[in-house]
């Protein structure tokens, strides 16, 4: 998504040819509008902290890093939020209304029978995504036993690479924990968001990610990998920030998926622990995960670059 078009376009675009340099638009001999952008514009911003600092780094920069490296003093990352009006345990249409444990132990008998998962002692995890190996679903996959031999279930909502469809239908086939639906159906991602004990994000990257902020609003613990926005939104349940009673959600780095089995072992664990379970859906739900703030970033971005122009 970087605008690559052959240097024939030039003209046809409008674009003036004494630009096309590398302080312009050239990009390996042909244009990048975004590399035009990126040089031309007064500020430039992405959708979280971390992965603005991530795309300083040849790893995730896609041969702009040092483009955005050079802009460095005019780039930044602030994060998205979510719609919590629409997203809102309270007043959400598709759901029973809670605001009680007891009103989320409803919800999550009703998803399950929506999902035809028997009852069981573990925690019901949840992915509603885009199916790719950007986000981690193949790795998920592979660590899936950590979590379904140990009582846990997964119910997953979501489209996209037909081979990890054919993957995943063979281990909901295979294994009556496992329940899984293909396409997209917005009432059913919020009963399965209120309904969940956690929620999956296992992205190999994400420039900020909107399911583990629904998560959070819910009290469904979001179970992230530490990258982009997932870092700056979820608050992982280390033993000091247990002791802190800050956490929020599970991490595992590397991406891998051996730390991700690690992280579902844990959230088993966790789980069997109720009292320290509900602090981490408290917690969740106490974030501010709305636009508030951020629009408040923007505003004063947008004055200072004004203000400089």
């Amino acid at each position: 998504f970087q605008g690559i078009a052959p240097v024939e376009y030039i003209t046809r675009l409008g674009l003036d040819r004494a630009d096309f340099n590398e302080s312009g638009y050239e990009f390996w001999g042909k244009i990048s509008t975004l590399k035009a952008g990126l040089n031309f514009a007064t500020r430039i911003t992405t959708v979280s902290p971390s992965y603005a600092r991530e795309l300083l780094t040849e790893e995730y920069g896609m041969g702009l890093d040092g483009v955005l490296r050079a802009r460095a003093e005019d780039f930044s990352g602030i994060l998205n939020g979510i719609d919590d009006v629409v997203w809102n345990p309270e007043t959400d249409p598709h759901i029973a209304s809670y605001k009680t444990p007891k009103g989320k132990r409803r919800a999550k008998a009703a998803l399950r029978k929506e999902f035809d998962l028997p009852k069981s002692d573990g925690p019901l995890c949840v992915v509603v995504s885009r199916l790719s190996d950007q986000k981690g679903l193949d790795l998920l996959l592979e660590a899936l036993p950590a979590l379904v031999d140990r009582g846990g279930q997964l119910a997953l909502l979501g489209s996209g690479d037909k081979v990890l469809e054919s993957r995943f239908r063979a281990a909901a086939a295979a294994h009556p924990f496992i329940s899984v639906k293909f396409g997209y159906d917005e009432g059913l991602s919020h009963r399965m968001i209120a309904g969940a004990d956690a929620i999956l994000v296992p992205s190999r990257f994400e420039p900020c990610g909107l399911t583990q902020l629904y998560g959070l609003r819910y009290g469904t613990v979001p179970i992230v990998a530490y990258t982009g926005g997932l870092i700056d939104t979820v608050i992982a349940a280390t033993p000091m920030a247990l002791r802190m009673n800050v956490a929020t959600g599970l991490s595992f780095h590397p991406t891998t998926s051996d730390a991700l089995a690690r992280a579902l072992l844990q959230a088993v664990q966790l789980f069997a622990d109720p009292p320290t379970w509900e602090e981490l859906q408290k917690n969740g739900m106490r974030q501010p995960v709305g636009w508030e703030a951020s629009a408040i970033e923007y505003a004063r971005l947008y004055h200072e670059a004004t203000a400089a122009a």
